[in-house]
C-alpha cells in the first residue's frame, strides 16, 4: 500500500480498482470503484466477509508497452511468490493465500496461527522449521531499551544454495545489505560447508532511527548507529552457531535389497570393485592441482622430436645389424669393468635428489624462447636453459 496508500492510489491511473469491504458488527459490506484516483460512484451495499479486498482488473490496460511486459507471467508469478510468503510469515494472524490463475491448488496458504514456527512450517515446509533455532537481541539497558530483534536462524544442519534472508523492520519488508553480508560472513566462518542460511528478524526501532530514503523503492533501508546493532545481531548468531556445532545431524538412506543382491553377486564371482571414498571425502585446493601426468605419453619430450625420414632409418638399422653380426664374429674378451662402477657409485653418491626427481618426473611444457624450454614438476614451472645442458 505504500506510506500513505500512494501505491493503492495509483494502481486506479493503470487499472480497474475495486474496494469492498466491512467490519464486525455490521450487517453488510460496501462496494466502490476508484477510476483515475477517484470513486466512479458513491459507495453500494453488498455482502461481504469480514475484512478489506482489494481487486485490480484490466493492469496497464491503457498503457500498451507495460502491458507487453506483463505477456509471460512466469517471470513476475515467482516473486509474487515469494513476496506473499515473507508477510505471512511475519503476519501470523492474517491469513494469505496465492495461487496462479487456472491452477486448482495454490501455491501459498498459510492460516492465522500464534506459532511463528508453524507460519514459516506451513510456507516454507518441515524441513526448514527442523533446523531452525530462536534468537534474541536487544539493548543491554533494560531501562531505556531502544533496539530489539527477534527471529529465528537456520543451524548448521540445514542446506541451501541460496540465502533465504526475510528482514521486518517496524512490522515493513525491507532490505539491508549490511546485515546480510554480516550473516552470511558469519556463517561461511563458521559452518564447514558453503551452505546459505534461512534468517527470519524481526527488528523495532523508534521511526526516527530508519532512513527510508536511500533508495527509489524504500525497500533499501539504513539504520542510526547501524554498525553497533549488526555488531550485536552479529556476535548473537555467531554464539548461537558455536553452541550447535559441536554435533550434526546426517541424512542417510537405506541401502535397497536389489542393489544389496547385485553386490553380493559381484563378490561371488570373484570381481573387485573400488571405491575411492578417501579421494571424494578430501577436496584438493585449485592451486595445488596437478593436471599433467609425466607417465603419459602425451607428456614425453619423445613425443616432440622430429622423426627421420624412412631412408635414414632404414640404413641406421643396416649399420645396427651389421655391428650385431661382426660382434658374434669378433667376441672381445671381456675387460675390467672395476673403473666404470667405480665412476658411476661416485655419480650416485653426488647425485642430488631433489634435482634427480624433478628431471625424472618432469612433463615437458614447451619452448621459451631459443635458449630456455618450460617444464612442470607437480605444481611448479621451471625455466630451464635446454643450450648448456
Amino acid at each position: 500500500m505504500g506510506f500513505r496508500g500512494e501505491a493503492l492510489a495509483s494502481m486506479t491511473y493503470v487499472g480497474h480498482v475495486t474496494v469492498t469491504t466491512i467490519t464486525e458488527g455490521q450487517l453488510h459490506g460496501y462496494r466502490v470503484s476508484y477510476r483515475d484516483g477517484v470513486m466512479e460512484n458513491d459507495p453500494k451495499p453488498c455482502a461481504a466477509v469480514k475484512g478489506t479486498q482489494v481487486m485490480v482488473e484490466n493492469l496497464f490496460y491503457n498503457m500498451v508497452a507495460r502491458r507487453k511486459t506483463l505477456e509471460n507471467s512466469n517471470d513476475d508469478y515467482p516473486k509474487i511468490v515469494d513476496f506473499i510468503s515473507r508477510f505471512a510469515v511475519h503476519h501470523i494472524n492474517v491469513n494469505f493465500s496465492c495461487r496462479k490463475h487456472g491452477a486448482n491448488r495454490a501455491d501459498v496458504h498459510s492460516g492465522s496461527t500464534s506459532s511463528r514456527l508453524d507460519a514459516i512450517r506451513n510456507v516454507y515446509g518441515a524441513s526448514v522449521v527442523r533446523d531452525l533455532m530462536e534468537i534474541q537481541v536487544s539493548d543491554e539497558n533494560a531501562v531505556d531499551e531502544i533496539f530489539k530483534m527477534d527471529g529465528f536462524i537456520s543451524n548448521a544442519n540445514y542446506v541451501a544454495k541460496k540465502t533465504t534472508m526475510i528482514l521486518f523492520i517496524n512490522d515493513r519488508l525491507v532490505d539491508c545489505t549490511s546485515l546480510k553480508r554480516a550473516t552470511e560472513f558469519v556463517y561461511s566462518a563458521i559452518l564447514p560447508q558453503a551452505s546459505k542460511p534461512f534468517i527470519y528478524m524481526s527488528i523495532n526501532l523508534p521511526p526516527e532511527h530508519v532512513d527510508v530514503n536511500i533508495h527509489p523503492t524504500k525497500k533499501e533501508v539504513s539504520l542510526l548507529n547501524q554498525e553497533r546493532i549488526i555488531e550485536k545481531i552479529k556476535d548473537a548468531i555467531e554464539e548461537k552457531l558455536m553452541n550447535c556445532n559441536n554435533t550434526r545431524i546426517f541424512q542417510t538412506q537405506a541401502l535397497n535389497s536389489s542393489a544389496l543382491t547385485q553386490s553380493n553377486t559381484r563378490k561371488d564371482m570373484g570381481t573387485e570393485i573400488s571405491t575411492p571414498t578417501g579421494d571424494k571425502s578430501q577436496k584438493i585446493p585449485v592451486s595445488q592441482m596437478v593436471r599433467t601426468d609425466p607417465r603419459d605419453p602425451s607428456g614425453r619430450l619423445h613425443t616432440y622430436w622430429q622423426g627421420q625420414s624412412s631412408n635414414l632409418e632404414k640404413k641406421s638399422d643396416l649399420v645396427t645389424v651389421r655391428n650385431i653380426v661382426r660382434s658374434r664374429r669378433n667376441p672381445k674378451d671381456a675387460g675390467d669393468l672395476s673403473s666404470r662402477h667405480e665412476l658411476l657409485t661416485e655419480i650416485d653418491s653426488n647425485l642430488h635428489p631433489g634435482l634427480f626427481d624433478i628431471v625424472k618426473n618432469c612433463t615437458y611444457v614447451g619452448v621459451a624462447d631459443e635458449v630456455f624450454a618450460l617444464i612442470q614438476h607437480n605444481t611448479l614451472l621451471y625455466l630451464v636453459n635446454v643450450v648448456n645442458v
